[in-house]
């Protein structure tokens, strides 16, 4: 595809031993392809391609102990000075920002920042519950045939339900990837009803693509993640699955269980680094827009924001 800047994800099969090069999606507006620099870019390709790199994740990284001290220091109120680099290096737009830089009270408490309530105006139908880089799946079959290395991912292993896997086994499958830049609150792309979120221990595996590209399976069926379902009028159950990764092992739960909420509603937030929100949708009462698939189906991301119609 000339959408493809360098073989990953969907061409990764052809590749199995070449380690991704760069981070590319596409901007959903423009058409265009960005090139994504995450912080730590080296470091990630040493831990996910390197022999003592891998040695040292399975060993250290991976492990809660390096994220919660990470977050303490994140929660410091000498950690305020990153901030204002923070920004300038990731192209950050602060003016949809409740608050300034220097009102913040701790590198955390900018990093889940709100926003004003107009910088994210909520659209028809189904809609993002994030900022992120989208990837689109008609169901979960299709999400192991993408990630072709490593073990093969299931819904059964992801929620830990055998019942839950086997009543959304048809359902589209959507995962919303948080790059560190992005606004790290999530919302509910639907009007519904909470259930209680289910809590699953795990570990603090990246969510980068470098990370998920050699073993998606490890990734999101290992990582501490929680679920819930959200009960719709008549368009079925949406399930929304929140997951840590490493330097994010805070997940953040701000919606009230057993409650009717509006599309757009916040649902939580998570502390400093990237992560991911796993969706799953009827397909029998709705359609994923069809760019959202094309793209996932060329190898390629596409970025969203939180209230953009991504389905009807």
């Amino acid at each position: 595809s000339s959408l493809i800047k360098y073989p990953h994800f969907a061409t990764f099969a052809l590749h199995r031993d070449t380690p991704m090069d760069s981070i590319t999606y596409i901007n959903r507006k423009t058409g265009k392809l960005i090139t994504e620099k995450p912080p730590g870019e080296g470091l990630l390709k040493f831990l996910y391609y390197h022999p003592l790199g891998e040695l040292a994740l399975r060993l250290v990284v991976k492990r809660k102990l390096i994220s919660s001290l990470y977050g303490r220091i994140k929660n410091s109120r000498k950690s305020t000075k990153d901030i204002a680099q923070f920004v300038a290096d990731l192209g950050i737009d602060m003016s949809e920002a409740e608050k300034p830089i220097h009102a913040f009270t701790s590198f955390n408490d900018f990093f889940y920042r709100k926003l004003k309530p107009e910088a994210r105006p909520i659209g028809e139908d189904l809609v993002s519950p994030a900022d992120a880089k989208l990837l689109a799946f008609k169901n979960a079959e299709a999400v192991g045939e993408f990630f072709v290395k490593g073990e093969r991912f299931t819904l059964a292993k992801f929620l830990q339900n055998e019942e839950l896997a086997e009543k959304h086994k048809n359902s589209a499958l959507l995962i919303f990837r948080l790059a560190p830049n992005d606004y790290h609150r999530y919302h509910f792309p639907y009007a519904g009803t909470t259930s209680k979120s289910t809590k699953i221990k795990g570990r603090y595996f990246s969510v980068s693509p470098y990370a998920l590209a050699p073993n998606f399976t490890r990734v999101f069926c290992e990582n501490k993640r929680e679920y819930m379902t959200l009960t719709t009028a008549n368009k079925g159950d949406i399930l929304l699955s929140p997951v840590g990764a490493t330097m994010v092992g805070t997940i953040i739960e701000t919606y009230t269980p057993n409650t009717l909420v509006e599309k757009g509603d916040e649902m939580g937030y998570f502390a400093f680094g990237g992560s991911t929100v796993v969706m799953l949708v009827d397909p029998q009462h709705f359609t994923i827009d069809a760019d959202l698939l094309k793209n996932t189906k060329n190898g390629i991301e596409t970025a969203v924001v939180m209230g953009e119609k991504i389905g009807k």
